[in-house]
């Protein structure tokens, strides 16, 4: 009971700062953040929701995003929602002339601009189709986790020969959501794009039925599951267009019996006679080219992808790789890519622990940094990035170093026939520990991913301590001083404002204005 009432608490701490329940036109989540679409901006007060000790930062796109943390974010959204259904009995719906809980007109103003600016440049075809695939995997990451969990508890009870009667119960257990995930994939990718979910799943069955097998198609027999998450993703987008089209021209009174019909018949051999083989063939694609680039430049390719990483989240460009590591979990058992871009979240919290100790006079970042240092070293980045490296600047480069380093040492022992993978997408960090394997044994695998966080930490640390921090900075931010980065960049300094105000996920923020808007990504 107690543990309700705290996220009821937070919920109601946090209604009346973005403008009260009739301000609320969605809510939703994701792994760690509250995500809400406002019909007024100007009436969220950014810096008091920021002080709130559940809310570990603000991120803007085109929802509002309040970063609450893995598994608090799952537990206040209902509470919320139910604070703004009730309140919406009784609350106006907000127009102009509304209270406005931010104090300054000038600040409101800005914000509306910039929001305006930032969603333009968002409104990108790339970047909003990016979006909805982001939308389709993101629902499936919690039965990844948790089948990935038991899955490495099956596995270790397998190799220690324990509770044998158990084991392939847990083995079902682990592998079921995995047989069946393109029918997910299919059921998600109708719906985001207007499609009817059901048909979307139905066409995408038939890629897992095991009556496949008695089909010829391109000179080949099929086989369940052939194409994967890919195939389902493809057939689900082409039933979503004959539905559509359906709709258009099959009279009224038919509609009900001839548009599923025509929509699972037609979008069904396409995908039978089509699709499957062409999928089948690209996913095999992806996972001899992620096993020859770690065989082959293992070291150098984590070095790369675990530097850019960090860039990558601020563009956006990350959502492309969750089909990746979808279909590497899915055709190998877990995906070789997560373990190497984990390295940029070591970087963030090396660089973090070294803006520590250089600015030991400036308590208002040291406190900043003693907070948010657990939840970076269980993977969640926002505080970290957006309370630290980025205001400043600087860090959030010598934060890529430090993971591009931990992505070299991962990828170099890749390279060397030591396979990390990971389960499961999702966490990264501590967190990612009880997800991980490899093709050498549990231990082997847990050394080098440690290992890695530990060249991330200290790769970070270093660069950040001597190259993080010019004369200049030192000298504006080695101060005793009660404003955050935020707050003090905000009045003018050489560093970003961190204030949100205009537009998580595929942001392109502009690293010298508002880099606040950026998605997280480690």
């Amino acid at each position: 009971m107690a543990t309700e009432d705290k996220n009821r608490a937070t919920a109601a701490a946090i209604l009346p700062l973005v403008g009260g329940a009739a301000n609320v036109a969605s809510i939703a989540h994701c792994m760690t953040r509250l995500r809400l679409g406002l019909h007024d901006r100007s009436l969220v007060d950014d810096e008091a929701l920021k002080a709130l000790p559940a809310v570990m930062g603000v991120v803007e796109d085109d929802t509002y995003q309040i970063v609450l943390g893995p598994g608090t974010v799952a537990r206040v959204t209902p509470e919320f929602e139910q604070l703004v259904e009730e309140g919406r009995e009784a609350a106006p719906a907000p127009g102009p002339g509304g209270p406005a809980a931010v104090s300054s007109d000038d600040l409101a103003a800005q914000g509306a601009a910039i929001k305006a600016q930032q969603k333009a440049k968002n409104a990108t075809p790339f970047k909003l189709f990016l979006r909805k695939i982001a939308n389709i995997f993101v629902p499936l990451i919690p039965a990844l986790i948790g089948c990935g969990i038991i899955a490495g508890l099956n596995g270790l009870l397998v190799n220690l020969q324990w509770l044998p009667a158990v084991t392939p119960a847990l083995a079902a257990m682990a592998s079921g959501f995995m047989a069946l995930i393109a029918v997910f994939v299919g059921y998600n990718t109708a719906k985001e794009f207007g499609g009817t979910p059901i048909l979307g799943g139905a066409v995408a069955a038939i890629i897992v039925f095991p009556g496949v097998a008695n089909i010829d198609a391109f000179g080949q027999t099929l086989s369940p599951g052939q194409g994967g998450v890919l195939g389902a993703l493809g057939a689900a987008v082409l039933a979503v267009y004959v539905e559509k089209w359906c709709r258009r021209w099959v009279p009224e009174a038919l509609d009900v019996l001839v548009t599923p019909t025509l929509t699972v018949l037609i979008s069904g051999l396409v995908t039978i006679f089509g699709l499957m083989f062409v999928a089948g063939e690209i996913s095999s694609a992806i996972g001899t080219f992620a096993d020859w680039l770690l065989s082959n430049g293992g070291a150098g390719a984590g070095f790369v992808l675990g530097g850019l990483f960090l860039p990558l989240v601020m563009l956006g460009l990350h959502q492309a790789l969750i089909p990746i590591h979808t279909t590497l979990i899915e055709q190998q058992g877990y995906t070789v890519l997560l373990p190497i871009l984990a390295m940029a979240g070591a970087g963030q919290v090396g660089a973090a622990m070294a803006v520590y100790f250089r600015l030991p006079r400036n308590e208002s970042i040291r406190r900043t940094i003693k907070s948010a240092l657990p939840a970076g070293l269980l993977g969640v980045g926002e505080p970290l990035i957006y309370g630290v490296s980025l205001p400043l600047g600087r860090p959030f480069v010598t934060a890529c170093v430090g993971g591009a380093f931990g992505g070299g040492f991962v990828g170099l022992f890749n390279q060397l026939g030591d396979t990390v993978g990971s389960t499961a997408i999702g966490p990264s960090g501590w967190a990612l520990f009880p997800l991980l394997d490899g093709n050498h044994g549990l231990g082997s695998t847990i050394a080098i991913y440690a290992g890695g966080l530990l060249v991330g930490y200290v790769a970070g640390f270093l660069a950040t301590y001597f190259f993080g921090f010019s004369k200049d900075l030192l000298t504006e931010f080695n101060v005793s001083q009660e404003p955050a980065p935020s707050t003090i960049a905000a009045t003018g300094g050489t560093t970003p404002s961190t204030t949100p105000s205009a537009a998580d996920g595929p942001d392109t923020p502009d690293p010298g204005t508002d880099p606040a808007k950026a998605p997280a990504g480690v």
